[in-house]
Formats: structure tokens, sequence, C-alpha cells
């Protein structure tokens, strides 16, 4: 566990994250983290887009659907 404290940028509340945090979540300084709530009530920090995932769900839904098409469209 990694005890964080807020603190007050400009007129925003932030944390700090630690050199090890960092590492662990692959990101770097102007990258983008997401919070997601989990479902037992905490949150959760990611570099992983949720949205992200259910789009490319969907775009493989398609490309299945369609791949003959694209298939022949590719020549």
């Amino acid at each position: 566990m990694v005890e964080l404290k807020v603190r007050k940028f400009g007129n925003s509340l932030g944390v700090v994250l630690p050199k090890e945090v960092i590492s662990r979540l692959h990101t770097a300084d102007g990258e983008a983290l997401f919070l997601i709530e989990a479902p037992d009530g905490g949150y959760q920090l990611t570099p992983y887009d949720p949205s992200f995932e259910k789009r490319m769900a969907k775009a493989e839904d398609i490309m299945n659907r369609y791949r003959n098409t694209l298939h022949v469209l590719a020549k």
C-alpha cells in the first residue's frame, strides 16, 4: 500500500505519485490516467481507457462479420 497526501495545486487539489507507482503504471509526464470506480465502491487508477476496450470489441465484431468483404477491399 502506498499512502498519498492530497495537496493544493493552485485552485485545485491533487496527489503526487511516487516514482515506483509511475513505473508500475507504465506512464509518464503528460499521459492520461483513468480513475475507475470498482464494484466494491473503491477506486482503481489505471493507464488503460476502459471505453477503448469496448470500442475495440465492437470493431472486432464488425471485422469478423465482414471478413470476406474486407479481404476483397484489401486487394
